[in-house]
């Protein structure tokens, strides 16, 4: 009985930690000057193009974009720093989450 609970813990924790390495990274961009809803389009739009974004998320009256990524693809600060100033504005901050 012992062998058959540990035999299903296994297989549990093994089915888990694939689950854990496949989730999407999500990243937090802090940008100056969102005040509209066409300034936050040019941001849109120039993050979408970049490879890997799954989708966005802008909340304007809180100046952040919420950018999930396609499973196994990350979001380099520089890269998002290029395309936020790309669009007219300045990142702030830059915050991986998970």
């Amino acid at each position: 009985m012992r062998a058959f609970f540990l035999a299903v813990f296994l297989v549990t924790a093994v089915a888990w930690s694939g689950a854990v390495l496949a989730v999407s990274h999500v990243y937090r961009l802090y940008v100056d000057g969102l005040a509209c809803p066409f300034c936050a389009y040019g941001v849109e739009k120039n993050i979408l193009a970049l490879k890997g974004v799954e989708k966005l998320d802008i909340d304007m009256e809180g100046g952040f974009i919420t950018v999930v990524m396609e499973t196994g693809s990350v979001l380099k600060e520089e890269t998002a720093r290029r395309a936020v100033g790309d669009s007219g504005f300045t990142l702030r901050r830059f915050e991986a989450h998970k």
